[in-house]
């Protein structure tokens, strides 16, 4: 939250914002401002893992409009190539930005890209948290004996991909339908029919997460804004970098 709201406190020190957030502690390497940009970085990743001998893998997240970036086929070539611990995941909410899958692409279920490289390739029902688990589950199985997966996660999302984004090139009767099958609302059915909790155990964690939230938006609306000299900061590894000054 803090790096939302551009503070120092956040995890990439109030500099990166919505679309760079990084935190190696807990294995979270961003995103990119570059759309499609992260795909490779994903392969290199997965390919440092490798190297090391680990057994880690690297799950690498996109949506649709990105899978029409060239360097997405250079990394689904690279990583069946060097037989990488990789999952690409796409998240087709099947508007990208503004523009629907069927208009922009002849290959409408995305999973199929994956065949060009004789990579496993699989649509999931994104909507579905139970779905999403068990083809994750097993994805990352194949991955730790070097074999990458592509994923395709069928979702939808119910606002505009923007602030700015009226969302025009949808009915509100499509968006209703949509709601309909909200992921939050078929867990929670699953979770109740399965007898895993009950609804006062339900509330309780609405509850718990509420006050997450309330306590993450305090402590960055209390949080103090980067120094003007950070600006200079974290821009090179080799420190007092000769060109850089302040």
């Amino acid at each position: 939250m803090a790096e939302l709201f551009a503070k120092a406190t956040g995890v990439s020190k109030g500099k990166g914002g919505s679309m760079h957030m990084f935190d190696k502690k807990r294995h979270l390497f961003g995103g990119h401002g570059i759309v499609g940009g992260q795909i490779p970085l994903g392969v290199g990743i997965a390919f440092a893992e490798k190297y090391k001998k680990t057994s880690n893998l690297c799950i690498t997240f996109m949506g649709d409009g990105a899978v029409r970036q060239g360097a997405f086929h250079e990394a689904l070539n690279l990583a069946m190539l060097y037989q990488l611990p990789i999952i690409f995941a796409i998240e087709n909410n099947g508007y990208a930005m503004g523009t629907s899958v069927e208009r922009s692409s002849n290959i409408t279920d995305l999973y199929q890209l994956g065949t060009a490289y004789d990579m496993p390739a699989e649509p999931v029902d994104g909507m579905d948290v139970v779905s999403v688990h068990r083809a994750v589950d097993e994805a990352a199985k194949k991955a730790r004996k070097g074999l990458p997966s592509l994923l395709e996660l069928k979702t939808y999302r119910y606002k505009g991909h923007s602030i700015s984004d009226p969302a025009k090139y949808r009915t509100k009767e499509e968006v209703e339908t949509y709601k309909q099958h909200s992921p939050i609302e078929r867990v929670r059915t699953t979770i109740l029919e399965e007898q895993m909790a009950d609804e006062e155990a339900l509330g309780l964690i609405d509850q718990q997460v509420k006050q997450q939230v309330a306590h993450a938006v305090a402590f960055a609306e209390e949080s103090s804004f980067p120094e003007s000299t950070a600006a200079y900061e974290d821009v090179y590894a080799q420190k007092n970098y000769p060109f850089l000054k302040s």
